[in-house]
């Protein structure tokens, strides 16, 4: 229900009669005239960086191809950039920004979610984050059977002093890697584990899906995961990481090459962790480099 204010017999006594809960009243100054303290003057002359709200969980619904949707649960960090003359940001406006969102997200509705952000917070600086567990529906190679496989995901967007929007996008993929020296070396057989492929990449034109960062990395890979396999596709992944050997730098680097020749990459980075079957500890590679939306 709308917060109601109700003026009793006494002299300025203010009471709520069917109002909601508490916090959709205190946003309202024009009802509850308070002091507002974080906008005061500070003398300290000392700006802030980055002022705002992090660890925040919120539901989240994405837009895909052909008007599908994804539910999942994000975790936010929000900020801005705060003044050397102002005492405080306003903390609950960040989530009344989310509040607004009613839409399913895509990436130019996140771009416009950032811009109402810094608009809504008065701010010239600022970035929302949100990292979110993503799934893509993936069928087996040779049965066919489907089953979903999640990665890591998340987005990021800021707007730096010299007035520039950055549109970030990150995805962590699970592969199969096989090492090209022990399968070269042992009579039969070849060490292989599980790897985490990091990709991070900044946006600088039109989009870039998730789903198309997570073939980019499997398709490198000695072998792709997949959440459901029969036995023709276990002999099937499992034969494939053997003719496709690839140590950690081969990974980061043949999926440098990929988002190097992509017009809509701008910078980027790839990382890849192998962890070891026969260590106790991991392999690990990263290269960064520039898309072909930056390069002349």
């Amino acid at each position: 229900m709308d917060c109601a204010i109700v003026r009793g017999a006494l002299p300025n006594e203010i009471s709520h009669r069917n109002a909601g809960p508490p916090e959709f009243c205190v946003n309202a100054p024009e009802k509850l005239p308070l002091p507002d303290t974080q906008s005061m003057v500070d003398s300290r002359r000392l700006a802030i960086d980055r002022v705002g709200i992090k660890g925040l969980r919120y539901p989240l619904a994405l837009a895909g191809r052909e008007g599908a949707v994804q539910h999942t649960v994000a975790e936010f960090t929000m900020d801005v950039g705060l003044p050397h003359d102002v005492k405080g940001t306003h903390m609950s406006r960040f989530v009344e920004i989310l509040e607004g969102v009613r839409a399913p997200l895509d990436l130019p509705g996140f771009r416009q979610l950032h811009r109402r952000m810094i608009s809504h917070l008065g701010a010239r600086t600022g970035s929302i984050e949100l990292r979110f567990p993503y799934f893509i529906r993936k069928a087996a190679p040779v049965s066919g059977v489907e089953s979903l496989l999640d990665y890591g995901a998340a987005w990021i967007a800021t707007t730096a002093a010299d007035g520039r929007h950055r549109l970030t996008i990150e995805l962590r993929a699970p592969v199969t890697s096989l090492c090209p020296c022990s399968k070269k070396i042992s009579d039969y057989g070849a060490h292989n584990q599980r790897s985490q492929i990091t990709l991070r990449v900044e946006v600088d034109d039109g989009e870039l899906g998730l789903d198309e960062l997570a073939r980019v990395a499997e398709e490198e890979a000695s072998s792709e995961l997949y959440g459901l396999l029969k036995r023709p596709d276990e002999k099937f992944v499992t034969e494939r990481a053997y003719d496709n050997p690839k140590f950690v730098e081969d990974l980061v680097r043949d999926i440098a090459l990929r988002l190097r020749d992509d017009p809509r990459v701008g910078h980027f980075t790839v990382a890849s962790e192998n962890f070891e079957s026969i260590h106790n500890h991991s392999a690990y590679a990263e290269i960064s480099g520039i898309g072909a939306a930056l390069r002349d």
